[in-house]
């Protein structure tokens, strides 16, 4: 299995949370976990991007990965 890593930052917030269940970093939990799934899922395309066994394949990760990054579609 594969190991994520996050900021000192958001570790701390996440102990606060669940083990003193300080509830006032609530948001800031939500947005630093989500911009880290988001990271997460944009590697993902690239590296689908660049190890497709076929040409369709490729395009197709890449595409998506693009709209991911919000390059618009007459730039590419």
């Amino acid at each position: 299995m594969k190991q994520v890593q996050i900021s000192e930052e958001l570790f701390l917030s996440l102990m606060k949370y669940h083990v003193l269940e300080y509830d006032s970093d609530k948001e800031k939990i939500i947005k630093g976990l989500q911009q880290k799934f988001d990271s997460l899922l944009n590697r993902e395309l690239y590296t689908k991007y660049k190890t497709a066994l076929s040409e369709e394949e490729r395009e197709k990760a890449r595409q998506k990965y693009l709209n991911r990054k919000g390059i618009h579609s007459s730039f590419r």
